[in-house]
């Protein structure tokens, strides 16, 4: 029982993590990447969709990309909705293919989103501490409970495992954060 309460709450951890690189990667730095616009909502047949399934996104250069639409009448749908989100990039339609310049950031965007990407860092260790809080209470419930021959040590053991994990996973926020910031600051 404890074992699955330490693996649990280890998997938990790690999804946290990955979810905080998954919503990294949609914080533009200077370069190109495909996932900066795969997630924008493009209304298609009066139904909102990801952009990354009504087009093919490609990355043309190191400031720039290339959508292609599966079909020509959805290429003002998807302007549109470049526009709206708050990427504050203007698309380039030649045809059917609409291309996307990516200015270089500024200093002063350069710091705030960095900072963005420290709340995102803290977002995830708020959730990592919840986690050791709920495994922890976990382990006390076994101990209350009669029927689980549990001692005080196993509990204490326990805790101080799940601790070890925590300190783990927030060293890798921590990484996860400093990388992107680094990736931020280069010019």
């Amino acid at each position: 029982m404890l074992n699955e309460i330490k693996k649990d709450a280890q998997t938990r951890m790690a999804k946290s993590v990955e979810a905080l690189r998954h919503a990294l990667v949609k914080i533009r730095t200077g370069r190109a990447s495909t996932a900066l616009v795969e997630s924008i909502k493009v209304n298609y047949h009066g139904s909102d969709m990801p952009l990354g399934q009504v087009a093919s996104i490609a990355v043309s250069d190191a400031r720039s990309l290339t959508i292609t639409p599966w079909e020509k009448q959805i290429v003002g749908a998807i302007e549109k909705a470049i526009l709206a989100s708050d990427l504050g990039l203007t698309p380039n339609t030649a045809g059917t293919t609409i291309r996307l310049n990516l200015p270089a950031l500024t200093e002063e965007r350069r710091r705030e989103l960095s900072k963005v990407v420290h709340g995102e860092g803290e977002d995830a260790k708020v959730a990592i501490r919840n986690i050791r809080r709920d495994a922890n209470q976990q382990l006390k419930d076994l101990l209350k409970d009669k029927d689980n021959q549990v001692s005080e040590d196993e509990v204490r053991r326990g805790e101080d495992e799940i601790q070890k994990i925590t300190d783990q996973a927030i060293r890798d926020v921590d990484d996860v954060v400093k990388g992107k910031e680094q990736e931020l600051m280069a010019v």
